[in-house]
């Protein structure tokens, strides 16, 4: 404990010194240091001073009442700094996997069509037109009003579930739903699950102008391998404009559902 802290706590009563009349030094008796770990334990909980000073004092009329209502405040303010931490930990990890993702893709050129079972998650959804602008679309003004409507947080990537995946090839205007996991519980009318099944997917890297040649070799592969792909696609942008301005480095995952012939 520094010389600065001792004399403030000396000031405001916390730990009590001695003067030595000859040359004016403070003195600390081994009593009044005691004070040092009990203080040092507060300030660990995050106790501020004066709450210190009501706790070590005892001077309330019921000095284990007012510490109860004392913990029991800090309990709660601990929590919600937790619960606030937990939440800026789980964007920063998903948007990292999402970083850590496309540089793999890029650096391995993987573009191959394949069969693979996409878990169920909850999502938050909003029905919207698609009048073509897919970066309005992804960064999304509409969505981002509703999120902050109904109280919630967005991680992970933007994904767009286009109700015709031949209209999305064609540029043609529809209707969409834009989905985003949520850092807090939805409510059942806020939410739709996307997943629990087989789909086929694909990665398509560079410029969304040219993703409907992805479409197009899915449904190559498709039918070549006996596959019946169902009418909506979901477009899973992995990297996109929130991540880089350069469309080159995007990496859009599109995913639709499939059954055999």
């Amino acid at each position: 404990m520094s010389k600065k802290t001792l004399r403030y706590y000396d000031k405001i009563g916390l730990i009590n010194s001695e003067r030595d009349d000859s040359n004016n030094y403070r003195y600390y008796s081994s009593e009044s240091l005691l004070a040092v770990p009990v203080i040092k334990y507060y300030k660990q909980m995050g106790f501020k001073l004066d709450e210190m000073r009501e706790f070590i004092e005892g001077n309330v009329q019921n000095v284990y009442r007012a510490m109860q209502r004392s913990f029991s405040a800090k309990i709660d303010e601990l929590e919600a700094t937790q619960e606030e931490t937990r939440r800026k930990y789980v964007s920063v990890k998903d948007w990292y996997d999402l970083i850590l993702e496309a540089e793999m893709v890029i650096d391995n050129n993987i573009k191959e069509v394949s069969i693979k079972y996409v878990n169920s998650s909850d999502y938050l959804f909003l029905e919207q037109e698609f009048d073509n602008d897919i970066k309005a679309s992804i960064i999304n003004i509409e969505f981002t009003n509703y999120v902050e409507k109904v109280n919630n947080e967005i991680t992970g990537p933007v994904i767009i579930n286009f109700s015709s995946f031949q209209d999305r090839m064609q540029n043609k205007n529809q209707k969409i739903r834009m989905l985003q996991k949520t850092l807090m519980v939805c409510k059942e009318h806020e939410k739709m699950k996307f997943g629990g099944q087989m789909m086929i997917s694909c990665y398509h890297i560079g410029s969304h102008e040219t993703i409907n040649e992805t479409y197009e070799k899915m449904c190559h592969w498709a039918r070549k391998h006996g596959y019946v792909i169902g009418e909506e696609s979901f477009e899973r942008y992995v990297t996109d404009y929130w991540t880089t301005r350069n469309n080159s480095k995007f990496v859009t995952e599109i995913l639709m559902h499939v059954s055999r012939q």
